[in-house]
């Protein structure tokens, strides 16, 4: 059986540094005129969440989605990390990254969910995850957790500041720039040393496909 979350699973924008440095000019203006000081959530809501090797339909009328591979912090019951998992955040191509819209990022189906934990215990340092992403087999990403701003435990700290996560819940650590597109009939595969793979194939959705 695949692990699924048991509590909220919660996003994290412009944690990698290549893509704050990418933004660095429009963080600068109006209405927020300087980066953000605190990590920025957002959340995937049940809806999205999709099974390892389940097909993900995308909405009528929309060609492609952007990939969002990362790897989720799974909170423990003293609110420490219990574990890591695969996830593909999936999101309808969009202008701003920093307020997502629901309407984009919270498609059912749009969070394809590793199919197992592994034990935080295993994860020497999480900033030496290396993820790889293939669509239809085809390497089409690298993302080194190096390149963060804010370390698994950094970020877990900095979130715990002003909100407490329960038991259960999933904290991803955040997308890398250069997201690959991937349209309908695709597989995804998601991969790392030490992680069981994640799989989804795209789908058309029923309207598109009378």
């Amino acid at each position: 059986m695949s692990f699924m979350p048991t509590g909220t699973v919660y996003g994290v924008l412009l944690n990698f540094r290549a893509e704050q440095e990418a933004l660095a000019a429009q963080m600068t203006q109006p209405p927020y005129k300087a980066p953000p000081k605190a990590p920025v959530l957002y959340v995937k809501t049940a809806n999205t969440w999709s099974p390892h090797a389940s097909p993900i339909a995308l909405p009528a009328g929309v060609a492609e989605v952007e990939i969002g591979a990362t790897v989720g912090m799974v909170i423990g019951a003293d609110g420490d990390v219990e574990g890591f998992v695969l996830m593909n955040d999936l999101s309808i191509p969009h202008a701003s990254f920093f307020r997502p819209p629901v309407k984009f990022k919270c498609v059912d189906g749009f969070l394809g969910i590793g199919p197992a934990t592994t034990d935080a215990q295993d994860i020497a340092d999480p900033a030496g995850i290396t993820l790889e992403v293939r669509i239809n087999g085809e390497l089409a990403q690298t993302i080194s957790f190096e390149g963060t701003v804010r370390s698994a435990s950094q970020l877990l700290s900095d979130v715990s500041d002003f909100m407490t996560l329960a038991h259960g819940e999933v904290l991803m650590l955040g997308c890398d720039l250069g997201r690959p597109k991937a349209r309908a009939g695709d597989r995804i595969e998601i991969s790392a040393p030490g992680f069981e793979t994640l799989s989804n194939t795209l789908v058309s959705s029923p309207e598109d496909r009378a």
